[in-house]
């Protein structure tokens, strides 16, 4: 792979990842729009790892907080309690798994995860199949679809902002609405949809501040991000990096992880004054592009 689109490619999925516009959907389009080959599964497995390095060093010490709550969660307490007569007694109690703020956001991370990582395992190798045609054609009705997909959610999360209020922290989210959000992102399988554009569009419709919405969906989409890298990385490690793509493959992953943790950084800080309005006119900008590039038999 030529260094300068490692690079291209590397921003690609470091910016998109995190800002709610869809990576999957543009590592497909700009390859296409520029004529380039699909880059590979070794390629992919470096950008991966690139934009989990980037959530991982970004929220690490949410990770260590949150792990630690949810351990001690699970660890008896010594209850103290005055026994008859004027005494006191000593005894071991359970503790509760959601007393603790950060061990309840904790397990609602766990539990939400869940609708994600069984929609990658059961729709992903469909869906690389429909958006990574061989035929001109078929690559074409993939980009159809993205164009289409990329506008629906923008619709979605438009109304997300018309409706939400705004009003709920991160540390203040409930079961139902973690499940919710969760089940969102099962829908990121899909090229257009967004990891990020589906949990953040959730979280706004159940009224969590947009800052609070967006880092609750950077913590949830890290188990992901880390199960479909550590799927890549078996996958290639039957054969290892082919000869000649080392290079590609370090430039793609350190340009992922540098944009990916700016991304982060820049994403959660713009929501907490303004609201994803911008996204929206993107989303629909490239959707509309996107329909009318194929109208027009654009590649094919």
């Amino acid at each position: 792979m030529d260094p300068i689109q490692a690079i291209v490619l590397g921003l690609v999925q470091g910016l998109s990842e995190f800002i709610p516009i869809s990576s999957s959907a543009h590592l497909i389009i700009v390859p296409w729009l520029f004529g380039w080959t699909d880059p590979g599964i070794t390629f992919d497995v470096a950008l991966h790892i690139g934009t989990l390095v980037a959530v991982l060093a970004y929220f690490w010490q949410d990770w260590v907080r949150l792990i630690r709550a949810a351990i001690l969660s699970l660890m008896p307490r010594q209850a103290v309690a005055t026994a008859g007569g004027g005494g006191m007694s000593t005894g071991v109690g359970p503790r509760s798994l959601t007393s603790n703020p950060d061990a309840r956001v904790a397990w609602f991370i766990v539990l939400a995860t869940i609708p994600g990582a069984l929609a990658g395992l059961l729709g992903e190798t469909k869906l690389d199949e429909m958006f990574h045609g061989a035929t001109p054609a078929a690559q074409a009705n993939g980009i159809l679809v993205i164009g289409v997909v990329m506008i629906l959610l923008a619709a979605l999360l438009w109304v997300a902002e018309r409706t939400a209020r705004h009003i709920h922290s991160m540390e203040q989210l409930t079961l139902r609405q973690a499940l919710g959000i969760g089940l969102a992102q099962a829908f990121a399988i899909i090229p257009g949809v967004s990891r990020s554009g589906s949990t953040i569009t959730a979280g706004l419709f159940m009224n969590l501040k947009r800052e609070a919405a967006a880092r609750f969906s950077f913590l949830l989409g890290t188990p992901v991000i880390v199960g479909a890298g550590v799927k890549k990385a078996y996958d290639i490690s039957k054969t290892g990096i082919p000869a000649g793509e080392q290079m590609a493959f370090f430039v793609g992953f350190l340009v992922a992880a540098v944009s990916g943790y700016f991304a982060i950084f820049f994403l959660l800080r713009f929501l907490q004054r303004n609201s994803t309005l911008p996204f929206i006119v993107y989303r629909i900008i490239i959707g509309l592009g996107l329909i009318a590039l194929v109208l027009l038999g654009f590649r094919r």
